[in-house]
């Protein structure tokens, strides 16, 4: 799997990311290895697929910091690129920006539309509520976050479809993450609960004509550190049900999403994440078989 961006935008604003972050090499930071989780799809700090409570970047109380990923999952019939970076100011506040592609293969000529990608833009916000992760690792007082994901998709030749299953094209995920880590024993425990409207993360926009209410959906992850640099684990995350089932044969309905990850930080500024993900069935009616398959992520922190 290669990490190359497919259109001028998309190299443009991953080489932005790089020379943000590298742009703060400068700061001072002091944060132990991996405690800072790495990027998620969404450009959070936390796993690939669930944002945590720690806050993005190598920085610590007094300090300011940044991160750039790069991530690439392919299935059986589809895959996703996601890119972005994340500020962390005073192991307080997390500011990112994410941009997803998905490719959806064979899928979009099924569908009528050849070439289809799904793109979409994410802008999110954390802000650490209580705890310290590190500091209170001898305690049994979790890091807690709260945060907010702000959406918008472009569907494309989608946008019709989407429109007729009542899914709006732009939303917004709020979300209250619990992080604890045991340092004596290696363990991280983190539980997130969001509430949101997204259909398959949003690429599929949010809401629909069978639920367009928030719905509050838990997600869970456990990271066990082999070693200094080397962490195992995995996460699971549960997904809405918005779009009637009624208007495409099988339907929409959306499976849970899982995953099992191993990641390497050789050291505090670089990080690399390989996983197992099951997503599911991602649209019944057209590929009726579950997409599992591989994911990679590269960040650079400082």
């Amino acid at each position: 799997m290669t990490f190359r961006p497919r259109t001028a935008t998309a190299r443009s604003l991953a080489t932005a990311c790089l020379l943000a972050t590298a742009s703060l090499a400068h700061a001072a930071t002091d944060k132990l290895l991996l405690t800072g989780g790495v990027s998620t799809i969404d450009g959070a700090a936390g796993g690939g697929l669930s944002p945590w409570g720690v806050i993005g970047s190598n920085a610590t109380e007094g300090q300011w910091g940044a991160a750039a990923y790069v991530s690439h999952a392919r299935t059986q019939d589809y895959q996703l690129d996601a890119y972005g970076v994340a500020l962390g100011f005073n192991d307080r506040v997390e500011l990112s920006l994410a941009r997803q592609d998905f490719d959806t293969g064979e899928t979009g000529p099924a569908l009528g539309i050849p070439g289809l990608t799904l793109k979409q833009d994410i802008v999110g916000a954390k802000l650490r509520l209580a705890g310290d992760a590190v500091l209170d690792s001898d305690t049994l007082m979790p890091q807690i976050a709260a945060g907010m994901l702000v959406k918008r998709v472009d569907a494309g030749g989608l946008a019709p479809t989407l429109d007729a299953l009542g899914a709006r094209r732009h939303g917004v995920d709020l979300y209250l993450s619990a992080t604890k880590l045991f340092l004596a024993q290696g363990v991280l425990v983190n539980a997130t609960l969001r509430a949101s409207k997204a259909n398959q993360g949003g690429l599929l926009g949010y809401g629909g004509t069978a639920h367009s209410r928030w719905q509050l959906l838990p997600e869970v992850s456990v990271a066990y550190l082999v070693n200094r640099t080397l962490a195992v684990g995995a996460e699971y995350r549960v997904k809405p049900d918005n779009l009637n089932p009624s208007l495409l044969g099988a339907g929409l309905k959306e499976d849970d999403w899982a995953d099992v990850f191993i990641a390497w930080a050789p050291s505090k500024h670089f990080s690399l994440t390989a996983a197992y993900v099951d997503l599911g069935r991602i649209v019944p009616g057209v590929k009726n078989r579950r997409q599992t398959g591989a994911y990679l992520s590269a960040q650079i922190a400082f």
